[in-house]
């Protein structure tokens, strides 16, 4: 087994999931704003801190994505930050891309955008202590769309990060977003879900890419956000499972979005699918973690109170991947 492909299976490893804290700037800026917290590069820095210094976070996260701007920064003692994270446990890995901008000759569509000088830039991630990398594409559910079109171009974008991610020595998390908006049904979330998928496993292989280096890292099955549906954790589980039969054994594992779920949704649904027969590991990518950020609020004395939240938030996903998961110990849940 190659480097690439150990460290793919320790992203997946048993009971851990990964943690994304990958916001570019303007993004993490609004988020502090709205929890009225100055929208300073030093709170971004500060929180950055308070996720990735949780106690105990490496029970259940094996790595945490950053921005450019946090893989460079240092923690309050001087460390910098995938030194700090080497320190505690865990890997880390950074955001590849440069945002979706429109694609040309479609209606609307997008192409996630950042090929251009992309392997140096890969290099350069990796000698200052980066293992993994990640790629969002993103693909939305309407009339006519996805088209043929976008769904080709992003495939291949992701093909092509993902075998620069292996010349670097870096695991490339391949994430194929579709988004749940709109009226769809379950069932047809299914199915453009599955065409993405079996586009970006063709494309991954046409650039020789090692599936056992790779995190797929794709949207659970969801019926539109304006849809009456109210599928249960089960059907949804079986839906999601069943986007992966296109997917190689090899694959080191799958880390699933939250999307726009609530939490405590993705997370029913994430137990639910551990019930089902399945090939690879199948864990979380946890990308947005507000709680922590919304307790926190930039004072020093509520610095616990936001670990808190954070722990919180990864043991309920964690119990999900380790079979543990009750429903009833979910706080967000009770009071839902």
């Amino acid at each position: 087994m190659t480097a690439v492909a150990l460290a793919a299976a320790t992203l997946v490893a048993p009971g851990k999931g990964i943690l994304a804290a990958d916001e570019d700037c303007t993004t993490m800026s609004s988020r502090l704003a709205a929890a009225g917290c100055a929208p300073t590069a030093e709170n971004r820095r500060a929180y950055r801190e308070l996720l990735v210094t949780t106690p105990g976070l490496a029970s259940g996260i094996s790595g945490v994505i950053l921005s450019g701007e946090t893989l460079r920064q240092r923690l309050s003692d001087g460390r910098l930050f995938p030194a700090a994270l080497a320190d505690l446990g865990m890997m880390a890995g950074i955001r590849a891309d440069s945002g979706v901008r429109p694609l040309a000759g479609s209606r609307g569509e997008t192409v996630t955008e950042g090929l251009d000088g992309l392997l140096p830039r890969l290099r350069e991630y990796a000698g200052l202590g980066a293992q993994f990398a990640r790629w969002r594409a993103v693909l939305r559910i309407g009339p006519g769309t996805p088209s043929p079109l976008a769904v080709r171009a992003n495939a291949q974008a992701l093909g092509r990060y993902a075998a620069a991610c292996q010349d670097a020595g870096l695991v490339p998390i391949v994430e194929p977003e579709v988004i749940c908006g709109g009226t769809h049904s379950l069932g047809h979330c299914e199915t453009v879900t599955s065409v993405v998928l079996l586009e970006v496993m063709a494309e991954l292989h046409e650039y020789g890419v090692d599936f056992e280096g790779v995190v797929l890292a794709p949207n659970m099955v969801l019926p539109g956000s304006e849809s009456s549906a109210g599928p249960s954790p089960a059907e949804v589980a079986e839906a999601t499972i069943g986007t992966l039969n296109g997917v190689p054994f090899t694959l080191a594992g799958v880390a699933f979005l939250p999307g726009s779920q609530r939490p405590e949704r993705a997370t029913e649904n994430l137990a639910a699918m551990q019930h089902i027969p399945h090939l690879w590991p199948l864990t979380f990518c946890l990308s947005w973690v507000g709680p922590a950020l919304t307790a926190w609020r930039g004072w020093p004395a509520r610095w616990k109170a936001g670990q808190c939240a954070v722990a919180q938030q990864v043991s309920m996903n964690a119990a999900a991947v380790g079979g543990r998961y009750e429903r009833e110990a979910d706080p967000e849940l009770a009071t839902a």
